[in-house]
């Protein structure tokens, strides 16, 4: 059975889910469609600060994978982070 909705996704907890349904984002369809990095920038606009990388644009695109947010190889976190705008990092393995 496939998530449609954010509730059921893996690594999004209420707190993620409240500020994606805050930016307009309340299905797994409409944060696939979004994307993780544009949904991230969002969720940090709203925010008025840069949120932590790992606990939500990794778990976004794990949500969207259906993996933990770590369990992501490190040339995806980097490509992630690259498409929203943080620029080159050191990612850890």
């Amino acid at each position: 059975m496939a998530v449609t909705d954010l509730e059921g996704a893996y690594n999004l907890g209420k707190t993620i889910r409240a500020r994606l349904a805050e930016a307009g984002i309340q299905s797994v369809a409409e944060l696939r469609s979004v994307g993780p990095a544009r949904a991230y920038r969002r969720l940090c606009e709203r925010a008025n600060r840069r949120l932590p990388v790992c606990y939500y644009l990794h778990s976004l695109e794990g949500a969207l994978q259906g993996i933990h947010w770590n369990a992501l190889p490190p040339h995806e976190k980097a490509r992630l982070q690259q498409e929203a705008g943080l620029g080159k990092r050191r990612i850890s393995p």
